[in-house]
């Protein structure tokens, strides 16, 4: 009779399974995270990958090139103490030497080159380049977390407690989005660079310059209230889930609750958010720089340098390409990084 019709037990399904079927049967995953999975993911992107790579390469040499580099990015080279102004310093073009460079090279003496040649005021301009990286980035990266802490406190506030505390908030956000934002970082800057010289003196920061402090404290006033929209969204979807309400109904109180729970499990937005930021802040700084409104003389920025460009375009047209393309390489690598994040934590885009 065919065992297919009968109501006997089969003796022969459970016979134990061997190592082979096993390995066949069940296919193990090794533990893992949600930061390990962000991160392999993001591997994958070849573009953010790439974008990643000369973000740590451009930074990694604004630290150390400085540190051997034979010239200083304040030291005029044509002025030598007790001795007259040597102005075949000035303006060199790649490569070039001064006068007494080509008299020491004729000795049979080694001179460092001019990699991207002077200023006019006999400068290293690669050395001023290099620096003027190293502003913009730490500049860019400092206001980004100034953004993330004020945006995320008061977005979580806002997202938490709801009601009149959320309106009152959301009302002085739509307000600040009603600014003109060019308008308002300009007289900031330039009413802050005024107020603050003065205060600053005879302080720790007066070495950093009232120009770098209007800087932050512009984005501070200015830049946080995307962050903290996007903040209460994320807290206004998360403070109704169970694991909220069992913490609410044990006695915990609102901030633990904010930090423990909630803000953890926005991370990922968080994170996006300010690798998308950080761009935005360089490119503020760039041109606030390329007004006069951006870091203090003689200390460079890629923004100054490419505003004191300007007098000799037509004669030194490397001096603006330089710095520009030093401005679009950072920023376009940070953005394509930012949505290669995006791409890569961002559990909605999951596929």
């Amino acid at each position: 009779m065919d065992k297919k019709f009968t109501m006997h037990v089969d003796v022969d399904s459970f016979i134990p399974a061997t190592d082979e079927e096993k390995a066949y049967m069940v296919q193990m995953r090794p533990s893992s995270t949600f930061f390990r999975d962000g991160v392999k993911r993001l591997l994958k992107n070849r573009v953010a990958t790439v974008s990643l790579i000369v973000i740590l390469v451009i930074t990694l040499s604004s630290l150390i090139i400085p540190a051997f580099w034979p010239y200083s990015y304040e030291s005029m080279l044509g002025v030598q103490p007790g001795k007259a102004v040597d102005a075949s310093y000035n303006n060199l073009a790649p490569f070039e030497y001064g006068k007494t460079e080509q008299q020491r090279i004729a000795a049979g003496e080694k001179i460092f080159p001019h990699v991207f040649g002077t200023d006019s005021s006999g400068r290293d301009y690669f050395i001023r380049v290099v620096y003027g990286t190293r502003i913009s980035l730490a500049v860019g990266f400092f206001a980004s977390i100034i953004v993330l802490i004020i945006g995320m406190t008061i977005g979580s506030i806002a997202g938490y407690c709801g009601g009149k505390v959320d309106l009152i908030i959301m009302r002085i956000v739509d307000i600040i989005y009603s600014l003109p934002d060019m308008l308002m970082v300009i007289l900031l800057a330039s009413v802050l660079k005024l107020t603050l010289g003065p205060a600053l003196e005879g302080t720790a920061l007066e070495k950093i310059g009232s120009n770098i402090i209007s800087l932050f404290v512009v984005f501070g006033v200015l830049y946080w209230v995307s962050m903290s929209r996007l903040i209460r969204g994320q807290i206004l979807s998360l403070r109704e889930q169970e694991y909220v309400l069992a913490a609410r109904a044990a006695g915990a109180k609102g901030g633990w609750v904010i930090t423990k729970h909630l803000l953890p499990n926005c991370i990922s937005v968080v994170i996006i958010s300010t690798a998308l930021q950080i761009p935005n802040a360089i490119f503020t700084e760039s041109y606030l720089s390329f007004l006069g409104l951006g870091v203090n003389a003689p200390m460079p920025s890629l923004g100054s340098l490419a505003s004191d460009a300007l007098n000799g375009l037509s004669s030194y047209p490397y001096r603006m390409v330089i710095p520009a393309v030093v401005i679009s390489l950072i920023v376009l690598s940070l953005n394509l990084f930012g949505d290669g994040l995006r791409d890569a934590f961002d559990p909605k885009l999951r596929t």
